[in-house]
C-alpha cells in the first residue's frame, strides 16, 4: 500500500508543481510548486518504504495549514480547497506510518487519523451550515398600510411603484409551515432551448393571468385553478422565448368604434409577443379586442427598418399609464452595430395609435419618423420594466446599452449620454424630465436591468421625500429624488482605470458609486479569492485569473481577455427587489459570477465561423465594429465559479439607516454540483439566483429562483429561512400573492424548469393555508 500511496502523492505533486511554475511565471503564488515538490519527494520515499516520506509529508501538511490560514483566515469556504483534500491524504499518510516503521506507532497513527477525520467532519458540518451570514436584526418598527392597499396583484410589481409588496398578513412566520398546494395548472407550453418561463402572473377580479414563453395567455380561476380561457397568438422566435408579464387595462372611455360589442373589452389584457406584436384581449373571455390596432394587435416592427427574426421584441410586461401603453424592447445583444432602435413608444390603449416616441438618436422625432426614415438604429433600449408615478405624471425608464455591448467607439454619439441610466419621461408629452446615469460610457453590459422602485423616505429633517430606488448589475443601489433625479443618499464619482484596453481615449476616468448605500457582492477579486473543490481546480482558477486582464472595477476591454466583475448577470438583475413598505426594508437577491471577455480583431472574429449559441455566451460578432467578443463564464474545469462562495445571497437593507440588516446565502447543490451532476446534498453554498423576491405584510419574504426546487419563505426582519415548499422542477420566476374571492391568501409561482438537461415543465402552482 505504501508504494501505491507513493505513486498517488507523486502524481498529485506533479499536478501541483508543474502548473505551479506557470502560476509563478504569471506573478502568482509559489505555494503550489513548493508543496508539489514536497509531495513528489514524499511519494518517492513512501515508494521506498522509508519513514522519511512521512516526515516530509508532515512538513508539507504543516506548511499548507500555516499558508492556508495566512492567506485565507479562518472562514470555512476559503479553507475547503486548501485543507480538506490535504487532510484526506494525511489520513492515508499517517495510517501507513507503522508499515514504514517496523509496525511501531500504530496506536498513535490511528489517533492522528481519527483527529484528521474529525477535522474533515468539522469542515463538512461547516459546509452544511450557511456561511457568511450577517445578522444585525433588531426590532423593526411596522406601519400597517391597511385594507385600502387592495387585495389584487394588478401590475408586474403589484402596483405602479414596483415594490412587490403584498399587504396581506394571513400567512405569518408562525403558520407559514402549514402552507400546502391549493391548486396547480398546466398551461401546455413548456420552454425549451433558450426559452424560459420567467412569468409573474397577475390577479384581478378573481382571475389569475399567466403568459407562457411563447405568449400563450391563460386565465385561471383564482380559487380552484381551473382554466377559464386560453389564447394562443401563435407567436414564434428563434431564441430567447419568454414573457415576464402581461398588463391589465381598463380604458377610461369607450365610445363608438372603440367598443367592439356590447360589454366586451371593458377590461383588457395587454401583452407583447416574441414576434414583436402588441396584443389586446378581453380580460373576461380572451377574445381579441378587434378595435385595437389591426384586428387586436399592433406591429411593433413598423418604422424600425430591417428586423431579423429574434433580433427585437419586448420581453417585459407593457406599462399601462392612464390610457397609454408604454414599452421599449429587447435587442439581441452584441450582434451588430446596425441593430433595431431602442426607441420607447407610447400607444393609445384604446386604438393602438402612437401617442409619442422617445428616440434617443433623434429627439426631433416625436411620434413617427419622417417618411422613408426609421427610428435611430443601434441606440440604447429599455428592455426591463418601467415604474410610474401618476401624481407626478412621470414614467421611469431603466435604459440598456447601445450596440455593440463591449466596444464603445463605434456607437452613435447619443448613446454616451443615455446608456445605463434611469430616465424620467413626462407621460403626456414623451419629453425627458430628468435622467441619472449609473455607468458612464458603458462597455461592460451594465445596462439597468431592474424595475425602479418608488417609495417615500423620511430625511434627517423629518420631511417626506418621494424616492426612486434603482438596483444595478454592479451591486450598487442608487436612491434618487424621483421629482428631479437628485441623489438622496450620497453618490461620488470615483477614479477607475482606463489604460490597458483597446480604447483608452473612449473610457470615462470616473464612475458613479452610491457610497451612501451598502454595496452588495462587489468586493474586488484577488488571486487569493480564487476557489475550487480541491487544490487542483483552485490552481487552475488562479492561473486563469493571472492570465486575464483585471485591475479592479471597470477594467477596460482587451485582446488579452478581461475579467468583468461584477459580471453582466449581476449583482442585481431583471427580477428586481422588494420593499417591505410597512417595515422600511429593501430586500434584494444578487448573483456573483464573473465573466471573461476577450476582444477579437475583426478578421479573427470573422474567420472563426462560430455559431452564436445565445445572447450572453459564446461569440458576440459585433458586426461593423473593429472587434468581435468571445464571452464565457469565469468557471473552473469542473463547472463551478472560480471565486469563493457564496454565488448568490438575499440581503435586507434598512432604508432608515442605509445599512445591511441581514444577509444570507440562498440555494443548495441538491439538484446540481461539479460537472452539473446532481449531488442530492442540501449544502447551502448560495448559488446564482434569478427572478426576484416579494415581501408581505405578514413579515415574510418569498423567493423561488434557486437552482434547487423550492419556494422559500424568509422572516423579513431576521433573514431566517423558516419554510421550504417542494416544487416539481426549478423556477426562474418572481412569485406573487393575492387574497382571493374566498378570502384566502395565496402565494403563486410559475415553474418551467431550469434547462433541458434538468427537465422542463409548464406549471402554475398556488400555495395557501389549509381551509378551516
Amino acid at each position: 500500500m505504501a508504494k501505491v500511496f507513493g505513486v498517488v502523492l507523486a502524481l498529485v505533486g506533479a499536478l501541483m508543481a508543474v502548473p505551479g511554475l506557470w502560476l509563478i511565471s504569471l506573478g502568482g503564488s509559489w505555494y503550489y510548486t513548493l508543496a508539489g515538490a514536497g509531495l513528489i519527494a514524499s511519494g518517492v520515499y513512501y515508494w521506498k518504504g522509508s519513514l522519511r516520506g512521512a516526515w516530509i509529508f508532515g512538513a508539507v501538511f504543516l506548511g499548507t495549514a500555516l499558508w492556508a490560514v495566512w492567506e485565507a483566515g479562518f472562514a470555512v469556504w476559503p479553507l475547503v480547497p486548501r485543507l480538506v483534500a490535504p487532510m484526506v491524504l494525511a489520513i492515508a499518510a499517517v495510517l501507513l506510518i507503522p508499515s514504514l516503521n517496523d509496525g511501531r506507532g500504530r496506536a498513535a497513527s490511528v489517533i492522528a487519523a481519527l483527529l484528521l477525520a474529525i477535522g474533515i467532519g468539522g469542515f463538512f458540518y461547516g459546509m452544511a451550515t450557511p456561511q457568511g451570514v450577517i445578522a444585525n436584526a433588531a426590532p423593526v418598527a411596522r406601519t400597517p398600510l391597511g385594507e385600502e392597499a387592495g387585495v389584487e396583484w394588478a401590475h408586474y410589481g403589484r402596483t405602479p411603484s414596483g415594490t412587490r409588496f403584498a399587504p396581506f398578513d394571513q400567512i405569518t412566520p408562525e403558520n407559514v409551515d402549514q402552507l400546502e398546494v391549493a391548486w396547480s395548472y398546466n398551461y401546455g407550453d413548456a420552454p425549451s432551448g433558450t426559452g424560459q418561463d420567467q412569468n409573474t402572473p397577475l390577479y384581478v377580479d378573481g382571475l389569475v393571468y399567466h403568459c407562457s414563453p411563447n405568449n400563450i395567455v391563460s386565465a385561471i380561476d383564482a380559487v380552484t385553478g381551473a382554466q377559464v380561457w386560453r389564447f394562443d397568438p401563435e407567436a414564434s422566435s428563434p431564441l430567447w422565448q419568454r414573457c415576464r408579464g402581461v398588463t391589465h387595462y381598463r380604458p377610461t372611455a369607450l365610445e363608438g368604434a372603440q367598443t367592439d360589442a356590447e360589454g366586451t373589452c371593458a377590461a383588457r389584457i395587454v401583452m407583447s409577443s416574441v414576434d414583436a406584436r402588441l396584443i389586446q384581449l378581453d380580460a373576461k373571455t380572451g377574445a381579441l379586442c378587434t378595435s385595437f390596432g389591426e384586428g387586436g394587435s399592433v406591429d411593433l416592427t413598423r418604422n424600425m427598418g430591417e428586423v431579423r427574426p429574434g433580433f427585437y421584441f419586448p420581453t417585459s410586461a407593457p406599462t399601462v399609464m392612464g390610457d397609454q401603453i408604454i414599452l421599449g424592447g429587447w435587442v439581441w445583444d452584441g450582434m451588430a452595430l446596425d441593430e433595431p432602435s431602442g426607441v420607447v413608444r407610447a400607444f393609445d390603449g384604446r386604438t393602438g395609435e402612437i401617442v409619442w416616441a422617445w428616440d434617443i438618436g433623434n429627439p426631433e422625432i416625436e411620434t413617427l419618423p419622417p417618411e422613408g426614415e426609421t427610428y435611430t438604429r443601434g441606440t440604447p433600449n429599455v428592455w426591463s420594466t418601467p415604474a410610474f408615478d401618476p401624481e407626478l405624471g412621470l414614467v421611469y425608464l431603466p435604459t440598456g446599452n447601445a450596440q455593440p455591448d463591449f466596444y464603445g467607439s463605434s456607437r452613435v454619439e447619443a448613446a454616451n449620454d443615455w446608456n445605463s441610466s434611469v430616465v424620467a419621461i413626462d407621460a403626456r408629452t414623451g419629453k425627458v424630465a430628468w435622467k441619472f446615469q449609473t455607468t458612464y460610457r458603458d462597455i461592460w453590459d451594465y445596462d439597468v436591468p431592474s424595475q425602479p422602485m418608488l417609495y417615500d423616505l423620511t430625511n434627517a429633517a423629518g420631511e417626506t421625500v418621494p424616492a426612486l430606488i434603482q438596483l444595478t448589475k454592479r451591486g450598487q443601489t442608487f436612491v434618487l429624488d424621483r421629482r428631479d433625479g437628485t441623489p438622496i443618499t450620497e453618490v461620488q464619482d470615483l477614479p477607475v482605470p482606463t489604460e490597458g484596453g483597446v480604447e483608452p481615449d473612449y473610457l470615462s476616468p470616473v464612475q458613479p458609486y452610491s457610497v451612501g448605500m451598502p454595496s452588495i457582492g462587489a468586493e474586488e477579486l484577488t488571486e487569493a479569492r480564487m476557489w475550487g473543490a480541491t487544490p487542483l481546480d483552485q490552481l487552475y482558477c488562479r492561473i486563469r485569473f493571472r492570465q486575464a486582464y483585471y485591475v479592479g472595477d471597470f477594467t477596460p476591454m482587451s485582446e488579452q481577455g478581461t475579467l468583468i466583475w461584477p459580471g453582466y448577470f449581476g449583482g442585481m438583475n431583471w427580477g428586481s427587489g422588494t420593499i417591505d413598505e410597512e417595515r422600511g426594508l429593501l430586500i434584494v437577491n444578487d448573483t456573483r459570477v464573473a465573466h471573461l471577455l476577450q476582444l477579437l480583431p475583426r478578421d479573427v472574429a470573422d474567420s472563426l465561423g462560430v455559431e452564436v449559441v445565445g445572447p450572453h455566451d459564446g461569440l458576440a460578432p459585433q458586426d461593423g465594429a473593429p472587434y468581435g467578443a468571445m464571452r464565457s463564464n469565469f468557471f473552473s474545469f469542473v463547472g463551478v465559479p472560480c471565486q469563493e462562495p457564496p454565488y448568490g445571497t438575499m440581503t435586507a437593507i434598512d432604508l432608515e439607516t442605509q445599512s445591511i440588516l441581514w444577509q444570507r446565502p440562498v440555494g443548495t447543490i441538491e439538484e446540481t454540483g461539479p460537472f452539473g451532476i446532481r449531488t442530492g446534498w442540501r449544502m447551502p453554498v448560495g448559488l446564482p439566483l434569478v427572478g426576484g423576491p416579494i415581501s408581505t405584510s405578514g413579515g415574510l419574504t418569498f423567493y423561488s429562483g434557486t437552482q434547487d426546487y423550492y419556494l422559500r419563505a424568509f422572516n423579513s426582519e431576521t433573514g431566517e429561512e423558516i419554510w421550504r415548499g417542494d416544487l416539481p422542477l426549478g423556477s426562474q420566476s418572481t412569485p406573487m400573492s393575492y387574497v382571493g374571492p374566498d378570502g384566502r391568501q395565496y402565494v403563486v409561482v410559475t415553474i418551467g424548469g431550469l434547462n433541458d438537461f434538468m427537465g422542463r415543465g409548464d406549471i402554475v402552482m398556488a400555495f395557501a393555508l389549509p381551509q378551516e
